[in-house]
């Protein structure tokens, strides 16, 4: 990361101590719907990261990954949440 910007690098650290925080929800729950939830919120810190990551590289293509992800995270928490509310997926 030659160059990078010191704010790009202290936004970063401070994203991934909200992820820190974020899976420790994930794991002490108490509810399934809080661990659905810090899931879903792990997946949207990833694509901060992952765009972030981009910038500070100077990869635009990053971008795409990151866009593609969110989509993937979108999908897979309405299927995990319409699971737990109906148990089955059909």
């Amino acid at each position: 990361m030659s160059g990078s910007d010191p704010a790009a690098l202290g936004a970063a650290c401070v994203i991934l101590f909200g992820l820190v925080l974020v899976l420790a929800r994930a794991f002490l729950g108490p509810t399934t719907w809080d661990r659905i939830l810090a899931v879903n919120t792990v997946g949207t810190k990833t694509v901060i990261l992952l765009a972030l990551l981009g910038f500070m590289t100077r990869r635009p293509e990053f971008l795409d990954i990151a866009l593609l992800y969110a989509l993937l995270n979108f999908v897979a928490t309405v299927a995990v949440l319409k699971f737990v509310q109906h148990r089955r997926l059909g």
